[in-house]
């Protein structure tokens, strides 16, 4: 485990002194710097406090709302079991009781360190160069995945629409895996196997096994020796391909076709699906059994329309890979909202062609207009955006006021979504962005040193 880092803490005035003094010091011992500021806090991060409040309900909430924020909240005494849930589902990511535990600071130390390196694998470029984005549902998959592929071998399920990634997903787990040597990264798509076939694909067969099996062959599992299995629409296999894929999975075990021994097997599982298999699973489609031994950690990559903050860059990559030139080309004003505004049924996959069509009639100089638009989009661009606001952002709001938010709250939470998705989509240009948020510069510029109105109670002592 790499030592190093910063974390932040936030004390409340009931959260006994000694003990605040004593994670201190095992946090300087473990490398890790303290941010004790009122600011707003970036990072993983330790609440301290003596009894819930509404207060800290809310300062969980608006933390929440960040994707760069990760919360273990910590109370001088015992939480009990209701508490706890409502403390998880305001927003913290652990729950800890200081004196029912033997070395809470060194607990608090090993969970910060553990953050802390997968964020900084999140930073670096085997993430950031294959899946481009920083919206919250990405970046919340993306810490799971890292989390399992570096500290675990446990089978993966991938979920996800047609066109999310999850194959890139997948390549990634692989590329994560820590072990040595690097093996291979074998895909096997259950839609194209063929049921007669299927034992060769998957187990490989001795020559003479049947007619045409002319020489000796490895199946997808032995090529996958050492390395990873990547099953990719595995839903789509019948009943009788998932109970011989169960006792490799299970044991570890299986037989050539045509041979009489049994050959053992070791890598690390990955599927995929764009079904849901609790569904199938329910309904007999799908084997229980199966279900449960390949869904170690169920990944769901989010459609391309519930991370729309990601468009803009993921439209930047996309130009820059069809024009071979690093250079960011403007989007008319009129574009860009667009494709922010646009439907995508075939998720990023959808986008990406759109854009390399796009890039294809786009004559410099000077920004990339609506007349680069297919004849169809700017048809269906006439019928119109929709109103707002709409049925989405009444039930938010609903959700909010559920969980017991407060108006205060939601003003705070809504200035700081606004500042956050536009900040990425304009590349943190200050300018840009209070423009299109109808404020001046220096409101911008004060959020960002963790000084705006909206979040201006952030992490004072005494909102705890």
């Amino acid at each position: 485990m790499m030592a190093g880092g910063q974390a932040w803490l936030r004390c409340g005035a009931d959260f006994p002194g000694d003990a605040r003094s004593e994670l201190l010091v095992k946090l300087d011992h473990a490398g890790i710097a303290v941010d004790l500021s009122d600011g707003v806090p970036v990072g993983p991060g330790v609440v301290l406090f003596g009894e819930p409040t509404s207060d800290l309900h809310d300062f969980l909430r608006l933390l929440r709302l960040r994707q760069d924020v990760r919360t273990i909240a910590v109370s001088a005494r015992g939480v009990d079991v209701e508490c706890a849930w409502a403390l998880l589902r305001a927003g913290a990511e652990d729950v800890l009781a200081w004196d029912a535990c033997e070395e809470p600071s060194s607990m608090l130390a090993a969970r910060l360190l553990r953050w802390l390196e997968i964020d900084a694998l999140l930073a670096g470029p085997e993430v950031r160069q294959r899946l481009r984005g920083h919206s919250r549902h990405l970046l919340a998959v993306l810490r799971a995945a890292v989390e399992v592929a570096k500290f675990s071998d446990t089978p993966v399920l991938i979920t996800g629409g047609t066109g999310t990634g999850k194959e890139l997903l997948a390549r990634l787990i692989h590329d994560l895996d820590p072990r040595q040597p690097k093996r291979r990264f074998v895909v096997c798509d259950c839609t194209t196997i063929v049921p007669e076939l299927s034992g060769s694909e998957f187990f490989g067969h001795e020559r003479g096994a049947f007619t045409g099996a002319i020489h000796a062959r490895e199946g997808a599992i032995a090529q996958a020796e050492g390395g990873t299995l990547f099953l990719d629409e595995i839903g789509e296999l019948p009943l009788r391909l998932q109970a011989e894929l169960l006792r490799v999975v299970q044991e570890g075990t299986y037989k050539r076709v045509g041979s009489n021994q049994w050959l053992h097997t070791n890598f690390r599982l990955i599927c995929a699906t764009h079904r849901d298999l609790i569904t199938e699973r329910e309904e007999g489609r799908f084997r229980e059994d199966l279900y449960y031994r390949i869904a170690g950690c169920v990944l769901r990559m989010p459609a391309l329309d519930e991370r729309r903050e990601d468009i803009p860059s993921l439209v930047n990559t996309f130009l820059e890979e069809a024009m071979g030139s690093a250079a960011v080309i403007p989007l008319d004003a009129a574009v860009h909202d667009y494709l922010v505004a646009r439907h995508y049924p075939g998720n990023v996959r959808e986008l990406r062609q759109l854009v390399m069509y796009m890039a294809h009639r786009y004559v410099p100089p000077g920004p990339i207009t609506l007349g680069t638009l297919p004849d169809t989009e700017a048809a269906g661009a006439l019928v119109g955006l929709g109103e707002w606001p709409d049925e989405d952002w009444e039930r938010a709001v609903r959700m909010a006021l559920a969980h017991g938010c407060s108006l205060a709250a939601l003003r705070s939470a809504v200035a700081e979504t606004a500042y956050r998705i536009v900040l990425a989509e304009e590349d943190g240009d200050t300018g840009r962005s209070a423009r299109r948020l109808k404020v001046s510069q220096r409101a911008v510029q004060q959020y960002l040193h963790g000084h705006g109105d909206a979040m201006a109670d952030l992490g004072n002592e005494r909102s705890l």
